[in-house]
């Protein structure tokens, strides 16, 4: 894999790539979304992301969730793409207990409603530890049984709506300052009309799918839109990887402060 900005480089080995994406040394919250489109736009490839995969955006996948503090993705995404058994390879964990960090991040899954099965392979094979947040809307019987398998949070605002606010500041409250997402669209959606975005990732699968396949973000008025910036470009069999940032100027996701929704 080559990196052709911000200064061109052959060959990154993992160190270098971990490198390039590096957060800044603050010790604000820092939020990242991570994605793969089709050249043409289309965000899956038969219903799931993963078939629009290259060997270079499986690479840097993993090597994201690596220096993860947590996890972030709603539960449509995870019943969707399923997030059950280890969700880090061996190498990625044997690097973090290097740097004495947990084996693993937290897996932290948005759901306003805790539509979840308990039993499900999420929660039985899952060796990791996992939070689900929800809002003040949720079942407390079903906020109970899901209590048995995973830490439970609902926010104290009323109704069925999430403030990605609420879920920054819950999550960095647990010293959990890295915050990597995988989506899906709505949580993306959501987080950029709160511009609770400090990082995109997007990969850039040489194909072009056509069809009516979702965007990488739904949900989000037309007339709402965020500045972002060109931090990094790498490029590996056509495929092209690029990382968006928050333009200059902008304050970090978790200094931004907005109302409730």
């Amino acid at each position: 894999m080559r990196r052709l900005l911000p200064d061109p480089a052959p060959d990154l080995d993992d160190t270098a790539l971990l490198e390039s994406y590096a957060p800044p040394g603050s010790g604000d919250p820092f939020v990242r979304f991570n994605f793969i489109s089709s050249i043409d736009g289309a965000a899956t490839l038969g219903g799931l992301s993963g078939d629009l995969g290259t060997a270079a955006d499986k690479r840097v996948f993993m090597l994201l969730r690596r220096v993860a503090d947590v996890i972030l993705v709603g539960a449509g995404t995870v019943r969707a793409e399923g997030y059950d058994g280890e969700l880090l390879d061996a190498p990625s964990r044997a690097w973090r207990l290097a740097r004495g960090m947990p084996e693993r991040p937290l897996l932290a899954v948005v759901s306003g409603h805790l539509d979840l099965d308990p039993g499900s392979e999420l929660f039985t094979t899952n060796p990791g530890k996992i939070l689900l947040l929800t809002s003040g809307a949720a079942d407390p019987e079903r906020a109970a049984a899901l209590g048995a398998v995973a830490e439970v949070i609902a926010s104290a605002e009323p109704g069925p709506a999430i403030d990605p606010r609420w879920i920054i500041r819950t999550l960095h409250g647990k010293g959990l300052r890295m915050i990597h997402s995988e989506g899906g669209p709505t949580l993306l959606g959501d987080f950029q009309r709160a511009d609770a975005v400090d990082s995109l990732c997007v990969t850039f699968s040489p194909l072009l799918v056509g069809g009516d396949s979702r965007r990488i973000a739904r949900g989000t008025p037309t007339d709402v839109s965020r500045e972002m910036s060109l931090h990094l470009l790498l490029e590996e069999d056509s495929g092209l990887l690029a990382e968006y940032r928050r333009a200059h100027g902008s304050g970090p996701a978790g200094q931004t402060s907005i109302g409730n929704r």
